[in-house]
C-alpha cells in the first residue's frame, strides 16, 4: 500500500461516522464474536468440508433458495468457474454467455479462458440488466447463460419481474441452462417483493456470496440439483477448495446471516430516501435515479482527484467518512462512487447526511 492509500486508510479508521456499508468489526472483535457464537452453539471444526456446521448451513441456504443441494466454497470465483465448467462439460460446448460487465470478465484475469479454456460471449448492454431480447440477438449455441442480479456496474439495476420471467422463458425455449451470479441476491429480494426461492426459480444453478451483504470473513455457496452439486464437489477438490477447516468462514456468516437479511428492506427504503435528497444537490446525479437495491452510483460534476481530496479534508476535520473510492466517469471531468447503504446509514437522517455531500461538492469545485 502506497503512502497516500495508507494515509487515506488511517483517515477512514479514525473517522467517528462512516456512511458506506455495514458496521465492520476489527479482526480482534470479529474473532471474539465468532468464538462466543461457536461456544454458545457447541460448534466443532469441519474436516475437509465434512461437519455438522457446514452441512447444516448448506442445507439452510438450499432450503431458503428452494434448491435440492448446496456446497460451501471459499470464494465466489471458484464457485462460478466450477458452475460454467460443469455446464460446458454437460453441453459439450466450450462457449457460454455472460453480461459484458460480469465479474468473470473484469476481475478474474480471464480465468475461464486461462484455466478452463472456455469462451465467454458478451450478452446485452453493459449499462443495463440482461433481457430476453439480448439473448435473442445471440445466434450461437451456449453451454449456459450467466445472469447477474443485480448489475453492479450499472448501480445495482435489476430487470423488472416480468422481464426476468421472460428471460427465463427464452433460455428454457432455447435449451440453455441458466446460472445466477447472485453475489447480491440478498439485496434484490426487497425490490421484487418475492421470496428468494421465487426469484431463483428457473435458474439451474445459483451462486450467492457469504461476505457481500452478509458480512462473513469470506466464502460462497453454490446451489443446484443433487447431481450438479456432487460434480461441483469433485471440481472443488480439483481446484484446491476443500480446505482443512472452513468453519471460521462459515461461522462468521452463519452468526449474522438472519440479522443481515432482516435489514435489507429497511436498507432499500433508506437508499430511496437518500437518492432523492442527493439529486437535489448541485453537481450530483444518481444512477439509477430511483435505486432498485441498497446500492447506487453517485456521479459528481468534478474530477475524481478533487472529490477524493474533498472527502479526505472532511474526514480529517470533521471525522466523517462520506464515500469510498472515487473513479473517473465516461464523461470527461465527471467522476463517480459506488455507495452501498447498510446499517451505518439506517440511524442517520438526510438532514444529518446531505450537508456533508453538499460540502463535498463545494470543496471539489474550488480552484
Amino acid at each position: 500500500m502506497n503512502n497516500i492509500n495508507l494515509q487515506r486508510q488511517q483517515l477512514r479508521n479514525q473517522s467517528q461516522v462512516t456512511f458506506p456499508g455495514f458496521h465492520s468489526l476489527s479482526p480482534a472483535e470479529e474473532f471474539r464474536a465468532i468464538a462466543a457464537w461457536c461456544e454458545a452453539n457447541n460448534i466443532e471444526h469441519d474436516v475437509y468440508g465434512e461437519g455438522e456446521l457446514l452441512s447444516n448451513f448448506e442445507q439452510k441456504i438450499a432450503q431458503l433458495l428452494g434448491k435440492p443441494a448446496a456446497v460451501f466454497m471459499p470464494s465466489g470465483v471458484m464457485a462460478q468457474l466450477i458452475a460454467v465448467q460443469i455446464w460446458a462439460e454437460q453441453g459439450g460446448l466450450s462457449r457460454f454467455g455472460l453480461h459484458p460487465t460480469s465479474h468473470l470478465i473484469g476481475h478474474e484475469e480471464q480465468a475461464y479462458q486461462a484455466v478452463l479454456k472456455l469462451h465467454g460471449v458478451p450478452v446485452g448492454d453493459r449499462l443495463a440488466p440482461m433481457l430476453a431480447s439480448d439473448l435473442d440477438a445471440v445466434k450461437q449455441n451456449l453451454a449456459c447463460l450467466l445472469v447477474e442480479l443485480p448489475i453492479r456496474c450499472a448501480g445495482g439495476q435489476l430487470p423488472g419481474w416480468e422481464e426476468l420471467q421472460a428471460l427465463k422463458d427464452k433460455a428454457r425455449e432455447r435449451g440453455i441452462p441458466l446460472h445466477m451470479d447472485g453475489a447480491r441476491l440478498w439485496e434484490s429480494r426487497a425490490f421484487y417483493g418475492k421470496t428468494h426461492a421465487e426469484i431463483v426459480d428457473g435458474f439451474d444453478s445459483v451462486y450467492v456470496s457469504m461476505y457481500k451483504g452478509i458480512g462473513g470473513i469470506a466464502g460462497a455457496v453454490l446451489l443446484g440439483e443433487e447431481k450438479f452439486i456432487a460434480t461441483a464437489r469433485i471440481w472443488q477438490r480439483r481446484l484446491g477448495g476443500t480446505l482443512i477447516h472452513q468453519s471460521p468462514m462459515v461461522a462468521s456468516a452463519a452468526m449474522r446471516f438472519d440479522q443481515r437479511l432482516s435489514l435489507m428492506d429497511a436498507c432499500l427504503q433508506r437508499t430511496l430516501a437518500l437518492a432523492e435528497g442527493l439529486q437535489a444537490l448541485p453537481g450530483i446525479r444518481v444512477n439509477p435515479p430511483i435505486p432498485q437495491t441498497n446500492m447506487m452510483h453517485i456521479y459528481f460534476d468534478a474530477h475524481q482527484d478533487k472529490v477524493m481530496a474533498a472527502r479526505d479534508k472532511i474526514a480529517a476535520e470533521e471525522k466523517h467518512w462520506a464515500v469510498g473510492a472515487v473513479r473517473p466517469a465516461e464523461v470527461p471531468g465527471w467522476s463517480y462512487t459506488e455507495l452501498y447503504v447498510g446499517d451505518n446509514l439506517l440511524g442517520l437522517s438526510n438532514e444529518q447526511v446531505l450537508p456533508y455531500f453538499r460540502r463535498l461538492m463545494e470543496y471539489s469545485c474550488r480552484d
